[in-house]
């Protein structure tokens, strides 16, 4: 499964993307653990970060962020494009989606750049 259509015209950029998952907009690492040493607490509730970009490519990365239900109905991983039918949304994430169709293609195009493993 797999959106092949980028969300915006204009292409991800890895260093917004990774500000993205560093920061609070996008809150990745209070579940996932990524090679960004300045941050120093990850999670580890989800799977690492590390090597992303040889595990998925970026039409896989994209529906994994979009609509991760679509691939796994039982994940906790909130959709961060998708707004109808969610449940147990926050009231300011009603009717608008956790980042919009720029900050999505930012955060594949960092995922793409972590093709190493961790060390």
């Amino acid at each position: 499964m797999r959106i092949v259509t980028p969300l915006s015209e204009t292409p991800g950029d890895p260093v917004q993307g990774e500000k993205i998952v560093a920061g609070r907009e996008g809150n990745c690492l209070a579940c996932h653990k990524a090679p960004i040493p300045t941050e120093e607490f990850h999670g580890n509730l989800g799977p690492s970060l590390f090597n992303v970009g040889n595990r998925y490519d970026e039409a896989e990365l994209r529906l994994r962020i979009v609509d991760p239900k679509a691939i796994n109905p039982g994940t906790i991983m909130p959709a961060f494009f998708k707004v109808i039918g969610l449940q147990r949304v926050a009231k300011q994430y009603r009717d608008r989606p956790i980042l919009n169709a720029q900050q999505i293609e930012d955060v594949i195009a960092y995922l793409q750049t972590l093709t190493y493993t961790e060390e």
